[in-house]
């Protein structure tokens, strides 16, 4: 989700989307909420407010001081497990729905991303803790390379229900249930504006890629859409039934 207009497509789409797919869990990643960059307390309640049950994240939560001092405080707010010791905040959660309890589980990848610690062995560790509590989790693997995320899936299969990849918010159409029967896709692309750069206004992105210096991204506006993927899980087993991606254009 990227900004207001990403906020706006949420709003609008997803109490259909929600009410079509019977779902009993919405699982968003909302690093880029405010302005493209963090999260505040306003915009958490917006998409709280929309449907969305659990917000993860990933390198651009720190970006904002309201946004960190909230991950304290919010257990639905979740930054990635991976990050050292000693940083504020929640890696996983568990949610109780009308048929189960699903557990979340938010990690960060580290191909061209700020080298944290290593997710496969923390977040393996992580899936064998929580599966004592339930076999329902879902991953949020935030990453920049494709490799490292379908490895990651491939490590955890039969042991998470869901990898989806977030961070580069351009949806790819892998999507698949893997043989121990974990469902994966590995982006699930960008509830936003798709009328510039991955969300922000393509003038602005071209003249940071060809001066290679600072300048401010802004969001983009127009051709608003929501995407993502809708997964079916055994709750006794664990195991993925189904998954299908989705994509709903405003206007």
């Amino acid at each position: 989700m990227v900004a207001r207009p990403g906020r706006e497509a949420l709003a609008s789409a997803l109490p259909r989307l929600r009410q079509e797919w019977d779902a009993e869990l919405v699982v968003a990643n909302g690093e880029n909420l405010a302005g493209g960059f963090g999260v505040t307390r306003a915009v958490l309640q917006e998409v709280y407010a929309a449907g969305v049950d659990v917000v993860t994240s990933g390198n651009h939560i720190w970006d904002r001081k309201e946004g960190v001092a909230l991950l304290d405080e919010d257990s639905r707010l979740l930054r990635p497990a991976n990050y050292p010791p000693g940083n504020p905040g929640f890696g996983s959660t568990i949610v109780t729905t009308r048929s189960a309890r699903v557990a979340v589980l938010n990690l960060q990848g580290r191909v061209f991303l700020p080298p944290i610690d290593d997710p496969f062995r923390i977040g393996r560790r992580l899936i064998e803790e929580l599966r004592a509590e339930t076999p329902v989790i879902v991953v949020d693997f935030h990453a920049e390379a494709t490799a490292e995320k379908q490895a990651f899936a491939r490590y955890v299969d039969g042991l998470a229900s869901v990898v989806v990849g977030t961070h580069t918010h351009v949806q790819t159409a892998d999507e698949q249930l893997l043989p121990g029967g974990t469902a994966y896709i590995t982006d699930l692309g960008m509830t936003g504006s798709h009328a510039g750069v991955i969300g922000h206004r393509a003038d602005v992105a071209i003249q940071r890629a060809m001066r290679m210096t600072p300048v401010a991204l802004e969001a983009a506006s127009g051709d608003q859409r929501v995407q993502g993927v809708a997964v079916e899980v055994d709750p006794t087993t664990g195991r993925a039934q189904r998954i299908e991606r989705f994509e709903v254009r405003m206007g």
